[in-house]
């Protein structure tokens, strides 16, 4: 089964332009996609009843696919805030445990930052990380080439594969050191593909503020020549995996919804079980 969706559901403003009410969005959201790529939890531990809320807005078999927060992978430092990391895990699955007991969270997103290059420290703190969020499933995406190097290349992947972890599959630019290939590999009977689009220029930070970098990062539009490229690449993983989850990232310009939209009619999918589309009254 292929599972196609955007992150967030906040800033796709195309999907709500007959919607009077901003609190119904993720309902709204959940009648044009199967999952979402929930990405708040990267910044803050959410309320339980903040996750139980999103849980009873979306259908039974609507899915999550949940974002580590950023102490666990590195992006800052947790210890103004926490005792230890095990304590920031055990408050991270605390959170997560009404999405999990209904079967509606996929798996745990580690992303990991540009600098956390393959080295012996970084391997065993991967697989640390692995096994404090079990009994959750977890994808790995590394942000650093030195992972995906010719030398490392099928280590990696088989460490990954030996661990029960699903390698993140990321289609980005190729902006140097703090970029990855399309690796086209499963590790799991799980498959994760992650959209973030080519805008080379925009990948890297350089001078901009994070305001004004998180407004071009992310600022690219598909073309139909590339999702046909991408079409091929989803009908190779068909034969070597049960479920594919595809998730477009691409919206600075709000192009990743269009994107989708027309990736789920080339691969000829409709999707059942999706919430009922609101009924306008006029």
């Amino acid at each position: 089964m292929i599972y196609i969706g955007l992150t967030g559901w906040g800033d796709h403003d195309s999907l709500y332009t007959e919607l009077s009410n901003k609190k119904d969005k993720l309902i709204t959201y959940a009648s044009h996609f199967p999952i979402v790529e929930l990405d708040s939890t990267y910044y803050a531990v959410q309320r339980q009843s903040t996750i139980e809320k999103w849980c009873n807005e979306t259908p039974d078999t609507f899915k999550f696919a949940v974002k580590a927060h950023q102490f666990m992978t590195g992006h800052s430092d947790y210890r103004e805030h926490y005792d230890s990391i095990k304590d920031v895990f055990s408050a991270y699955k605390e959170m997560l445990m009404p999405m999990y007991d209904r079967n509606k969270l996929t798996f745990v997103l580690l992303q990991f930052p540009p600098w956390f290059d393959i080295n012996s420290k970084n391997i065993r703190y991967v697989k640390f990380a692995a096994e404090l969020l079990k009994p959750f499933k977890v994808a790995v995406e590394f942000r650093n080439q030195t992972w995906f190097q010719d030398n490392y290349k099928e280590d990696t992947l088989e460490f990954l594969h030996s661990g029960n972890v699903i390698h993140s599959i990321c289609d980005e630019p190729q902006a140097g050191i703090g970029s990855v290939p399309f690796v086209n590999r499963v590790t799991d009977d799980t498959a994760f593909i992650r959209l973030h689009g080519r805008n080379v220029h925009g990948w890297t930070q350089q001078n901009r503020t994070s305001e004004e970098w998180r407004d071009v990062r992310y600022l690219y539009d598909y073309n139909r020549k590339e999702l046909e490229w991408l079409q091929k690449q989803v009908n190779i993983l068909q034969h070597k995996t049960k479920d594919i989850y595809i998730v477009f990232n691409n919206n600075s310009g709000g192009h990743a919804a269009k994107n989708a939209k027309e990736f789920i009619s080339m691969l000829n999918i409709e999707y059942s079980g999706l919430a009922p589309k609101q009924l306008k009254l006029f």
